[in-house]
Parts: C-alpha cells; structure tokens; sequence
C-alpha cells in the first residue's frame, strides 16, 4: 500500500497533508491500528471473489505472501502474541467449505512465526453480508455477533485477519469482544482496504 495512507486504518488518502481518512477523523475506532496489502478495486474484487467462492484456496499463498511482504515489518513491530481470523459463521463456513481468513491466517503466521489461534473468537449470530449495508446497517448487523470462547484470555495484544476492510464495523465488532476479555490491544490486517477519499 502506497502512501500517503490513513494513519489508523491504513487507507489510501488522495490529500498528502492528511492524516486520517474521513472515516478514522469522524468515528472513533475500538482497534489500535491496522494495515492491508491492496486497495480493494475492480481487479481485487474479482481475486477475492473467486477465492471465497469458487473455492480457490490456493489464493491464500499469494495473499499471505503479500501482506508478509508489504504489512509485516508493521505487523512484527505491534508485536503480538497472537493472529485471529475473523470467524464466519458454522453455517456460512460449513457452505464455504472453508475460512478464508483462517487460510491467509495460519499461512502468514507461518512466514511470520506468530502463532495463530483460531479458538479464541466465534461467531454467534448469523449476519448480512456487509457489503449490501449502509454504515449504520453494518454496526446493527454485527451488534453480539461475536463472541469469546474462552472466559480466560491471556492475550494482551492480537491481530484481526480479514479479507476485505471497508468501514471498519467487522474489526470493531471482534475488537470490542476482545478488548472486554483482557486484550489491550486489537490491530487488524486486510488483505483489500476500500479508499479512504
């Protein structure tokens, strides 16, 4: 990702002299910061599409490698004690077959040597896809859809693994969740971010 970029979510910004995107300098986001590989355009559209459903797992590698690539010297220097995917829901990943973010997951801790947990956080309520919601729709959707598994968390600060970052209602979902069961810090990695003009 080229900058000048949001300095909270990690947007592309049109203005250099701007340090936040229009939605990190109206809202106040629960994660700490985040980052992604590429801005979430036509072509990019079209990848994470056939990735998630027409099963074309082997997309995984190559966006692992990227954000390892381009986001993991930031990533290395939050420091983590742990990757999460964001969790899809039994049913919707019982249809999928898979959890693409899980895939991208394990395959950047790897590269990373971050562990990866994927039992820390579940989902509990079977939500709209984000993309047919307006912001507003987006937060009402996501509201209790996450939730901990383990009462005990001893994971200070984490990295949200997910495919696509748009207005940052998913990250700030699981960050709330988290950040109640003794994380102190939730960042995030996308694989696509939408524009931040």
């Amino acid at each position: 990702m080229k900058e000048p970029a949001c300095k909270k979510c990690g947007k592309p910004l049109e203005k250099e002299e701007a340090e936040y995107c229009a939605d990190c300098s109206r809202g106040k986001h629960l994660f700490t910061r985040g980052r992604a590989a590429f801005v979430y355009d036509s072509r990019m559209r079209g990848s994470i599409g056939r990735f998630k459903y027409r099963n074309r797992r082997e997309y995984a590698d190559f966006y692992a490698e990227e954000l390892a690539n381009l986001c993991g010297e930031a990533v290395l220097s939050w420091r983590p004690d742990a990757l999460i995917p964001v969790p899809l829901h039994r049913s919707r990943q019982r249809k999928r077959g898979f959890n693409q973010a899980e895939l991208v997951a394990k395959r950047l801790g790897r590269r990373l040597n971050i562990p990866v947990t994927e039992k820390t956080l579940f989902r509990i309520k079977k939500t709209s896809p984000q993309k047919e919601l307006s912001d507003t729709q987006r937060r009402a959707n996501l509201k209790n859809a996450f939730q901990v598994r383990e009462n005990d968390v001893r994971l200070k600060r984490v990295v949200l693994i997910d495919d696509i970052y748009t207005t940052g209602s998913t990250v700030d979902a699981a960050a709330s969740v988290l950040l109640e069961h003794g994380v102190e810090n939730v960042y995030f990695l996308a694989i696509c971010i939408g524009t931040g003009f």
